[in-house]
């Protein structure tokens, strides 16, 4: 397990992140995601659980309304959200968590939410 936190700490989470999430790191682009331009990756939402600070938490929809974006509501860092691909997987902020280097990550991949297929007519 490792130790997720916003910035002011005041959310706090235990996740399980395998070490083959680390070779699937990603940027979305789509409209909110390349606005807040974390790294993220993602793990199945029961590997999530919120030690601390779920009162703090706010919840963030738009468009369809379904993916479920998390920050917290003190300091504003992006925790995590819930997918709209995939309600049972959630995508972390891998700056979040404890010990991790952001800038030192290699191989970000890019996600195309401009071009998510539920959007498609």
């Amino acid at each position: 397990m490792k130790k997720l936190t916003c910035h002011c700490e005041k959310v706090e989470m235990e996740v399980n992140v395998p070490n083959e999430s680390f070779k699937k790191l990603m940027r979305c682009n789509c409209s909110l995601c390349k606005k807040k331009g974390a790294i993220m990756t993602l793990i199945p939402k029961e590997e999530l659980k919120i030690v601390k600070g779920e009162d703090v938490l706010k919840l963030y929809q738009y468009y369809t309304k379904v993916a479920k974006h998390y920050f917290c509501s003190n300091c504003g860092i992006y925790t995590h959200h819930v997918t709209r691909s995939n309600p049972n997987m959630c995508g972390i902020n891998v700056a979040c968590l404890e010990g991790v280097k952001p800038f030192e990550l290699e191989n970000v991949g890019i996600n195309d939410g401009e071009n998510h297929p539920l959007d498609k007519k």
